[in-house]
């Protein structure tokens, strides 16, 4: 039996102020790096090549910072129709096509759709605190200038026990692996503020990118501002990358001052080269004023020997690892750059769009440059609405509502009319969705419309309805 309905309608915003407002939030790099600023510990986005610690510990060139990104993608079609038509058109190439496919895996919940979501420019994957809120991989598109990125947001790897226990598809395991196959480049995506798992990676992560070692691999430490104590970032850096970063020797140390029980720690990197053509002389990234003492090679010459052998096999190039292998592995010891941001605020996400745009390859585009997806207008209104749904019920209740879209058509002032209803298997639940007086479900509505209206650029009119499933 039909229970409350809930009707979110919100006027119709500029495409000025909607581009505005839905353009990527980089806040740039000043909260998270201000409890650094006060030791002098210099923690940026990027930990290889220009612009970048590693790069100006290492003596090269900062790079001049380029302007802003282009700001203004294209909307989602409010109609299948549309959205066929623009997928099946010919990609209008430029002269000198460039084209990137990443795949984005990590851990549920590392913060994989936020990113993509930042990346693309607007909203368009589901995002909530709950585990497995991206239920199966879709492909966001970022067009700038000559340069195509294709995104291929999957949901995040888990084992087949979590995936029976949260009733999860069976492409909920398989997904993960077919972007891996496609992909170009990978970025791995860590919470850094889950004290239960920021040490390592997870044994799936790992498999997958020991499946595929030849797809060069990009680290990307997510929710930094959540750090307090952002030493702790450089520990992450050594025990997440086995202390190899682009085949250079990287290890934190401490130093511990005379008649004090206060440390300083510092970043200790040392080029891949051979025992004999090693320079002497290593580089540190300080804590403090007083780290200079935490910052020297180990005198031990049987130390510097098996260290030098192991960067070196490090740098020959990524080795295929059994299933023994990654059971002493905590991190993986071929990634090319390491990266920080916060995706939640924006923060640095651009530094890491500009390398994505730099690391593509001459080849022919995949969508048209009108493409900002592959889902359907359906798909994204689905996700979008259960996002809210998961934020609103507790526990495993959100998992077992059905949804079921009634109505999606075009109102005579080109808004867009959608009537959906959503199926409880039980009263208490629907209780629950309702909320009392009405006042869950209408957030949801509320909330959902917003997003809504912000993808397709457009009035949006959303009706939630909700019933027990007969």
């Amino acid at each position: 039996m039909a229970a409350s309905v809930a009707v979110a309608a919100a006027r119709a915003v500029s495409w000025t102020a909607r581009a505005a407002a839905t353009g990527p939030l980089l806040l740039g790099p000043a909260r998270l790096l201000e409890s650094c600023a006060r030791r002098a510990v210099p923690l940026p986005a990027r930990w290889s090549g220009s612009s970048s610690a590693l790069g100006s510990i290492l003596g090269i060139p900062a790079e001049k910072p380029a302007g802003a990104l282009g700001q203004h993608p294209p909307p989602v079609a409010t109609s299948k129709e549309e959205q066929d038509r623009l997928l099946g058109d010919q990609p209008d190439q430029p002269q000198n096509p460039k084209v990137l496919r990443i795949a984005i895996i990590g851990a549920p919940n590392a913060g994989k759709s936020t990113l993509s979501n930042q990346l693309l420019g607007r909203k368009v994957f589901p995002v909530s605190k709950k585990v497995h809120t991206t239920r199966c991989k879709a492909q966001g598109v970022v067009t700038y200038e000559d340069t195509q990125l294709v995104i291929l947001d999957t949901p995040g790897l888990t084992s087949p026990f979590k995936a029976k226990r949260h009733k999860l598809d069976e492409a909920m395991l398989t997904d993960p692996w077919d972007s891996m196959k496609r992909a170009d480049l990978v970025l791995v995506l860590v919470d850094v503020s889950d004290h239960w798992t920021r040490n390592c990676l997870s044994k799936e992560v790992l498999k997958c990118l020991s499946q595929f070692p030849q797809i060069p691999s990009v680290l990307v430490l997510n929710k930094v501002d959540l750090v307090k104590k952002k030493f702790i970032l450089l520990e992450l850096v050594t025990e997440l990358t086995e202390g190899i970063v682009n085949g250079k020797k990287v290890e934190v140390k401490s130093a511990f001052k005379r008649n004090s029980s206060s440390s300083a720690k510092s970043l200790q990197i040392t080029q891949a080269s051979p025992p004999e053509s090693r320079a002497p002389e290593s580089h540190c990234l300080q804590e403090t004023a007083q780290a200079p003492e935490g910052c020297r090679l180990d005198n031990s010459s049987d130390t510097r020997a098996s260290e030098s052998s192991l960067v070196t096999e490090v740098a020959q190039g990524p080795k295929h690892y059994g299933p023994g292998d990654l059971k002493n592995m905590k991190g993986w010891p071929y990634f090319q750059e390491i990266f920080m941001l916060a995706a939640l605020h924006g923060e640095e996400v651009d530094t890491l769009k500009r390398y994505l745009l730099m690391q593509a390859k001459p080849g022919p585009w995949e969508f048209h440059s009108g493409v900002l997806t592959s889902q359907s207008p359906q798909e994204i209104c689905d996700n979008i609405i259960r996002e809210k749904i998961l934020e609103y019920l507790p526990l495993e209740v959100p998992y077992g509502v059905i949804q079921v879209t009634e109505m999606w058509e075009e109102g005579p002032s080109g808004e867009l009319l959608i009537v959906q209803n959503l199926l409880v298997p039980r009263k208490s639940h629907m209780m629950m969705l309702i909320g009392r007086g009405g006042n869950v479900i209408s957030r949801i509505a509320q909330e959902a419309g917003q997003d809504l209206m912000n993808a397709f650029l457009c009035d949006v009119r959303l009706k939630l309805k909700v019933e027990m499933k007969s």
